[in-house]
Formats: C-alpha cells, sequence, structure tokens
C-alpha cells in the first residue's frame, strides 16, 4: 500500500511539474488552432529554451500549422481571393520562416494576381477585337501557368474569333483598308506608291530591291495587308513592320533575314511532355534556328522570329496534356473442391507357415522337417480391417487487388511465394570442393496486364495470367532438392467500357481416380469387390477466375480545334502568315494595262454640305513609265466625276465599251477611292502633263445633292529619254 501511494504521488509530483504551456497549446491543437498553439510554445520556449518536452511540442505544432496554412492558401488561391492568401502566406512565413515552400506560394499568390489584371486586359481586347494584343496576354499567361484555366479559355476564344486563313499580326487599321489593284507589266516601285497615296502607308525599301521589277496583278476587293503579302510573295520579298503606318520591303533571301528579322528568345516548361520528343518535333515541324533542352528541369530554350515562336508555342500546347490513367480492379478466385470415398474390407495380404519362434513370430534360420507337426499358420493382426471413409473439402482463395496504371504502362502483380532451389557445385581439381548457389522460384499468383486508354474511354487491356502450385518436392543427385510445379496460364486482349467488368474462367483442373487394394481376381468383381478389398474414389477440381473492371481515372483532354489545326507557313518560312485572301476577295492574272475600280463602301455618316475628293497623281515618272492616279473620297456623300487628259500622251486601257478616248468616268462610295494607272506615251517624253476631274457631283443617301471640293493637283512630269 505504501509503493502505490508512493507512484501516485510521484506521478501528481510530475503533472504539477509540467509546463503549462504544454497543456494549453495541447486544449488549442484539438481545436485545431494550431497557430495560436505554435505562439503558445514560442513564448514559453524563449522563456526555458533547454526544456525537450516544449522543443517537441513546438516542432510538432509548427508542422500541423504550416500544413493548415497550406491547404487554406491553395484554396484561397484556387477561389482567387488573392489578397485573403496574401495574408496567409504572411502568417506562414511568420510560423515557418524556413519552409521549403515559403517562397514558391509568395511567387504563386503574386504572380496570380499579376494574371488576374493581366487576364482582365486581355477579355477587354478581345470585347473590342484587338485579337493579337488578346491572343499575346493568353500566351504570357499560359508561358508561366500552362493549366491556367482563364488563359486557356480566352486563348480559345481568340483563336475561334480568328480564322486560319485570315490570321495577320499586330497591323494598324490602315493595313484593313480594302484597296482594288489592276496594273498589267508595272513598275514594283510604282505599285507601291499607289498603295502608299491610297492608304497613307509609308513604305522603305532595302537597297537590294530590284528597281526594275515589273509587276502584273489583280486583286478587288481585298486588304491592303492582303494585297501586300500576294506581291510580296510572287515578288520574293518580305517585309518588317517598323511601326503601325510603315513597312520595310527587303529580298527574301537568307542573308537579308538574317539582317533584317527581329529573333526572340523563349523559354518554355513542359509539363507532362517528355522534352526530347518535343524538341525533335520542333526540329522537323517548325525548323526552329537555334534551341537547347534541359532535361532536369524538363524545359526548352529556342531563338528564332516572333511568327516561328508562337507557331511552336502552340505545337507545344497541343502535345503537351496529361497521360491518361485507369484504375483496374482485379479480383482473382481458385475455387477448389476435393472429395475421397474408401468402403471395402482390407484382408492380410501375407499368410505365413511355419515353426513358430519362443519369442513371437517364426523361428528364422533353418528348421528340421521332422517338427512339420510343430508347424503352424499366421497371418497379420487384424486379420480384417473395415474402411468406411469419406472426406470432402471446399477452399476459395480469394485476391483482389487496385492497380493504377498510366497509359500503356505495364502494372505487375504478384500473391504467392518463393521457393528456394539449391545448386551445387563439385570441384575435383587437387582438393574436392563443394560450392553451394540458391535460387527463388516464384509460385501463385502472377498477373500482368498493360491497359491503353481510347478516346471514347473505352480501355483495351493486355491481361496475362499464371496461377501455379507446388506440388511435391523431388531430391535430386547429390542432396539436391528440386520441386514439381502445377501451372495454368493465360493471356488475351480486352476491350472494356469504362466500368464494365469482364468474367475470364474456364482455367479448371480436374482430376478423378479409382483405385482398389485387396485380393487379387476378387476384389474386382461389380458388387461384392468390396468384400474382398477395400476401393477409394477420389475427385479433385479447381477453377481459376478472373474478374477485371476498368475505371478511367482521367482521359486525355483533346485539345481546341485551334491547337490542332495551325497555319503552318511555307516550306521555307515555317510559321508564316498566310498568303490566303478572304473568300470574298477576287484574284486575277491577264493583259491588262491601268487601273479602275471602285472600293468597297463603308457605312456612311450623316451627309454634310460639302463633299471633298482629293487627287493625287505620280509627279514624276520615265519614259513610258505609269502615273498613278489616286481619288480619294474623304466624305460621306457618293461623288461621280469623269478624269480629263490627253489622249495623244497618255493612255488608258479598261476594256469599256464606248469609252472616249481621254476620258474616264469614275464613282466613288462614301470614304471610297480608286486607283487608276496612265501609260505615258512616246509623245508625252519631257513634259508637263495636266490630269483634270470634271463634272463633279456628290448624292447622299436620300438623294440629296452637294456641291464637290477638288483636293490636290493633277500635274505630272515625263522625263525625256537619256
Amino acid at each position: 500500500m505504501k509503493q502505490l501511494l508512493l507512484i501516485a504521488g510521484t506521478v501528481l509530483l510530475l503533472a504539477a511539474c509540467a509546463n503549462p504551456a504544454l497543456r494549453e497549446a495541447e486544449d488549442l491543437g484539438r481545436s485545431n488552432q494550431w497557430t495560436a498553439a505554435l505562439r503558445v510554445l514560442d513564448d514559453a520556449r524563449a522563456k526555458d529554451p533547454n526544456d525537450p518536452a516544449l522543443r517537441a511540442a513546438q516542432v510538432r505544432a509548427r508542422e500541423q500549422a504550416s500544413a493548415r496554412l497550406i491547404l487554406q492558401i491553395e484554396a484561397l488561391r484556387g477561389a482567387g481571393r488573392w489578397d485573403e492568401a496574401q495574408a496567409l502566406v504572411s502568417q506562414l512565413a511568420l510560423a515557418d520562416a524556413r519552409h521549403p515552400r515559403l517562397a514558391a506560394l509568395t511567387v504563386e499568390v503574386e504572380r496570380g494576381r499579376r494574371q488576374e489584371g493581366q487576364l482582365a486586359a486581355g477579355r477587354l481586347a478581345l470585347k473590342e477585337g484587338r485579337l493579337e494584343r488578346a491572343d499575346g496576354i493568353a500566351r504570357d499567361i499560359l508561358a508561366e501557368s500552362p493549366q491556367h484555366p482563364g488563359a486557356r479559355l480566352l486563348a480559345s476564344q481568340v483563336a475561334q474569333a480568328k480564322p486560319l486563313e485570315t490570321t495577320v499580326g499586330e497591323l494598324g487599321p490602315g493595313f484593313q483598308k480594302p484597296v482594288t489593284l489592276e496594273f498589267r507589266d508595272a513598275p514594283l516601285r510604282q505599285v507601291f506608291e499607289a498603295l502608299a497615296r491610297s492608304s497613307n502607308i509609308n513604305f522603305v525599301f532595302d537597297k537590294d530591291v530590284r528597281a526594275d521589277a515589273r509587276v502584273t496583278v489583280f486583286l478587288r476587293g481585298v486588304t491592303l495587308d492582303e494585297a501586300l503579302r500576294v506581291i510580296l510573295g510572287t515578288q520574293q520579298l518580305d517585309r518588317k513592320l517598323l511601326n503601325d503606318s510603315s513597312v520595310l520591303i527587303f529580298p527574301a533571301t537568307a542573308a537579308k533575314q538574317r539582317e533584317h528579322q527581329e529573333l526572340i528568345t523563349r523559354t518554355l516548361y513542359l509539363t507532362n511532355a517528355d522534352v526530347k520528343q518535343v524538341q525533335a518535333m520542333v526540329r522537323t515541324i517548325a525548323k526552329v534556328r537555334d534551341i537547347h533542352i534541359d532535361e532536369r528541369l524538363n524545359l526548352l530554350i529556342l531563338r528564332d522570329t516572333p511568327e516561328v515562336v508562337r507557331f511552336v508555342e502552340k505545337l507545344i500546347a497541343s502535345v503537351d496534356l496529361p497521360e491518361p490513367e485507369v484504375m483496374l480492379e482485379v479480383e482473382v478466385m481458385e475455387l477448389a473442391t476435393d472429395q475421397v470415398d474408401a468402403l471395402g474390407l482390407q484382408w492380410p495380404d501375407t499368410v505365413n507357415y511355419g515353426l513358430p519362434a519362443p519369442g513371437g513370430g517364426l523361428a528364422t534360420g533353418q528348421v528340421f522337417l521332422g517338427q512339420r507337426d510343430q508347424f503352424r499358420y499366421s497371418i497379420a493382426n487384424p486379420a480384417v480391417v473395415a474402411t468406411l471413409r469419406g472426406t470432402a473439402g471446399n477452399s476459395n482463395i480469394l485476391a483482389n487487388p487496385k492497380i493504377r496504371v498510366r497509359n500503356r504502362d505495364k502494372a505487375k502483380v504478384h500473391i504467392g511465394q518463393k521457393l528456394p532451389v539449391f545448386t551445387t557445385t563439385t570441384n575435383f581439381g587437387g582438393s574436392t570442393s563443394v560450392a553451394a548457389s540458391v535460387s527463388y522460384l516464384d509460385i501463385g499468383l502472377k498477373l500482368d496486364v498493360e491497359p491503353s486508354i481510347q478516346l471514347d474511354n473505352d480501355v483495351v487491356i493486355k491481361v496475362g495470367l499464371e496461377v501455379s502450385n507446388l506440388i511435391r518436392q523431388v531430391t535430386g543427385p547429390g542432396g539436391t532438392t528440386a520441386y514439381e510445379i502445377g501451372t495454368r496460364n493465360t493471356s488475351t486482349t480486352l476491350r472494356l467500357a469504362d466500368g464494365e467488368t469482364q468474367v475470364l474462367a474456364g482455367l479448371i483442373n480436374d482430376e478423378d481416380r479409382k483405385s482398389a487394394v485387396g485380393i487379387p481376381g476378387l476384389s474386382r468383381l461389380p458388387v461384392l469387390g468390396r468384400l474382398f478389398g477395400t476401393q477409394t474414389d477420389t475427385r479433385n477440381k479447381t477453377e481459376v477466375v478472373l474478374l477485371i473492371t476498368p475505371r478511367v481515372v482521367r482521359n486525355l483532354a483533346v485539345p481546341d480545334a485551334s491547337l490542332t489545326r495551325l497555319a503552318g507557313g511555307t516550306d521555307a518560312s515555317p510559321g508564316a502568315f498566310s498568303t490566303l485572301l478572304r473568300r470574298d476577295a477576287r484574284l486575277g492574272v491577264g493583259p491588262a494595262t491601268g487601273a479602275a475600280a471602285a472600293a468597297p463602301a463603308s457605312t456612311a455618316a450623316p451627309s454634310p454640305e460639302l463633299a471633298t475628293l482629293k487627287l493625287d497623281v505620280t509627279p514624276q515618272v520615265g519614259p513610258g513609265g505609269t502615273v498613278a492616279v489616286t481619288l480619294k473620297n474623304e466624305s460621306a456623300l457618293s461623288i461621280k466625276g469623269e478624269l480629263e487628259f490627253d489622249a495623244s500622251r497618255l493612255q488608258v486601257n479598261l476594256n469599256q465599251p464606248g469609252l472616249t478616248p481621254g476620258r474616264v468616268p469614275f464613282e466613288l462610295p462614301p470614304r471610297g477611292d480608286k486607283v487608276l494607272a496612265l501609260r505615258a506615251l512616246p509623245a508625252a517624253n519631257g513634259e508637263v502633263l495636266n490630269i483634270s476631274v470634271t463634272g463633279l457631283s456628290a448624292q447622299g443617301l436620300n438623294g440629296e445633292s452637294a456641291s464637290v471640293r477638288l483636293d490636290g493637283s493633277g500635274l505630272t512630269t515625263v522625263e525625256a529619254p537619256r
């Protein structure tokens, strides 16, 4: 009794001596207030830094508080509540300033807030029709966060709003203005001069652009950008945008492209795809100039033109997808039944006759026949044994593994045991030595599966099943041990729907044996044979049943059509903008000289009292050159009139019946323009010619008339032959 009281007193004394901060922290921890518990323990450690109990409790509380804060931060990030997430990151820094995820979470929260602002700007740009701006924002966000849902949605909306055939760069509004061109065998610079006068776009030519190049082109109802791409593509030229209204024209040679094309460097982090395979794909399809990979970080760095980089980004987005996974629920059963029936009388199999020995049994050695009157018969005791035995058994061996496997990966399951097999080697050279080695033999259940997940959620599974069991142990030469193994195996390929269960059965081992032991001849009688012997009937049957059910955990997220159908550019310039025209544009090439057509009308504003027509002609041309006459309607009215010139010195061929020489009628829609080409005849060499406009009239949408003011001069000089 005294000892019990002493122990109880010691426990109470230790409890009283325990630091109260431990109890307070424990109570706070039970209510999941680990941050408060950590503060209590920090204050206690500051007062008693050598207490090991406080130290252990502080470490545990810090781990629990950090884990809880990280869970809350991740939840707030997913909900887009960045201010609250930032506050919790600050708490995490106070709780554990050396936490390994602190730096990453700080960057991710700041990046998430910034990306939210970028995403809002991208949506606004998409709403205003600035597709390239919205696409650039989406690509910048996806470069930092490849799985950002808002950026992926924005990129998809931009791709749907921007058809493949009309994809262009970040061009100013002047490049989208409709133009009409009709030139045959005209100087290249003359064509660009006409485009510059009609669209207010500045063209700068490289010194190596051929001045004597001739162009024959007929374009109606196309934008200036489309016209530029057609002309440059047929003349082996390329362009570089200097600003919204200026273009540099240079020969499309490798040397000039290296000189003028701007190159950018982009670092792309891959999430799921193998960087080596992506490198091979990019080199083959995009023909990137400079590329470097880092297998450790699974990143790819490339350097090329903005068009190629944009093309590579879309290619990678179409392949950098998470692999499908499937959960295979497998159930393997071995159903075994055995039955043994033994019935009959067991008679002695030997009868002895001879001289009995004093100790029992028969005397050994030689006996005299004169003692035959002492000979006796003897049999084994008992004389007759009745066997009445029947045994029956059922067994059900069940294995139910669940395996999660990636697409086209192999998974193996082995449920059983390893049997040791010893191998000995004897060396008889010099002195005899014996070396033994051991190997292991697998028996039991072996299951190999290889799933292939289809896009329709069907799963093609290659199944290999082997069931083996130990039959008996065999002793070999020199005392070595071997085993006799019974094996049943099958292999097949299945195609199952998600959640469908398939049963594979029929691996049956059926054994039926009958044996009889007794008096020869009599024991084989049909019915009476059981009176002269024992008959044993043995029946064993085992069956292996396999049930397999695939459940798709994650299938392949097929990207949008905008990522699988890309404009690939040309063979010489992968990723370059397409030279295809819009469907409503018309392109023609034929023998014609001059230019005459009206540009598509734009939406008319309320009719002013005065209409303005701007006239602009080429100020100076060489002998036999082409004078480009640009008429631009700068009002919201329709303007009609005639262009007059000296038919003996200037010629136009519009192939219009009833056209008076020296006069070309025209009609301009509101805000429309027209470019006409006049060829200088030999009589005009060395003269100053005047091209005038007469018969001007303006009319509004409701038929109201207005006066027209002509702005510009129609004087041009034809140089004399040298």
